[in-house]
């Protein structure tokens, strides 16, 4: 038996990267996942090599059309909602006074918004259906700062709140809510040149992967699969007595500096 067998949840951003391995661990542990996400061909193509317990619905996260339309296809392909995991997320490098409003407000519009779409969203289908859980992506930012990434962090702090804020007003209604506050993880997001085809994104892995030999006590960048596991054990059962919280993944990175 998988640890979500029969539970319907839908994934944000999960075409590629961190969310494309939480929708095919969750397909494994017997989910049936509706995978959001602007990607097209990517998130078709990901859903035909899973078969018929995935399937695939264009959803900008910060359109609360599209959110709507997501639960649709969610509740005409299987019946129900169970899930969500809130991962789509976008970030951008500057210095804050450098930073133009509509960057930074591109970023409040994904990261932040997207995420307040996504609860209230689901929120009435969870509690129709018994109960569910909501897993927010926020960040090792979320709870430190990290200069060049304003916007980012200002929006992974605030999805710790409504994380918090969330928890309280639905737990009576059986939803628990939480958030992974990954590090620095091996997808797109921390090595943007691995999605330009003229660039050495061998070298530049190989240069973050140096990077954070020397930052992270674990010595190494995290693996996308790790997160995953993570979202699956805030999804499912082994999670039951949990709610309000922030999980810090990311190699002990938060724990200090060692000066051996």
């Amino acid at each position: 038996m998988g640890k979500l067998d029969g539970r319907v949840i839908l994934i944000t951003g999960a075409a590629r990267g961190q969310g494309e391995q939480e929708a095919r661990l969750f397909v494994e542990e017997g989910a049936e996942v509706v995978i959001g996400d602007i990607l097209d061909d990517q998130g078709e193509a990901l859903v035909k090599e899973l078969g018929s317990r995935a399937r695939y619905v264009r959803l900008d996260v910060g359109r609360e059309a599209d959110w709507a339309a997501a639960v649709a296809v969610a509740k005409e392909a299987y019946g129900k909602l169970d899930g969500l995991v809130n991962n789509a997320g976008i970030l951008r490098f500057n210095t804050l006074v450098d930073t133009p409003l509509d960057e930074f407000m591109q970023v409040v519009q994904v990261n932040q918004i997207g995420c307040f779409l996504g609860i209230k969203a689901v929120a009435g289908e969870l509690a129709a259906a018994g109960g569910g859980t909501i897993v927010n992506t926020a960040s090792y930012t979320a709870v430190t700062g990290m200069a060049a990434v304003g916007s980012y962090a200002a929006t992974k702090h605030a999805v710790l709140g409504l994380t918090r804020v969330a928890a309280l007003e639905l737990a009576d209604q059986g939803i628990r809510v939480n958030a992974m506050c990954p590090g620095a993880i091996d997808t797109a997001m921390s090595n943007p040149a691995l999605l330009d085809p003229t660039a050495d994104a061998e070298g530049m892995a190989k240069a973050i992967d140096g990077l954070y030999r020397k930052l992270v006590p674990l010595g190494r960048i995290g693996r996308p699969e790790e997160v995953a596991r993570l979202a699956l054990f805030l999804s499912c059962e082994d999670s039951s007595y949990i709610t309000g919280q922030p999980f810090v993944i990311d190699g002990g990175w938060l724990a200090g500096v060692s000066v051996i």
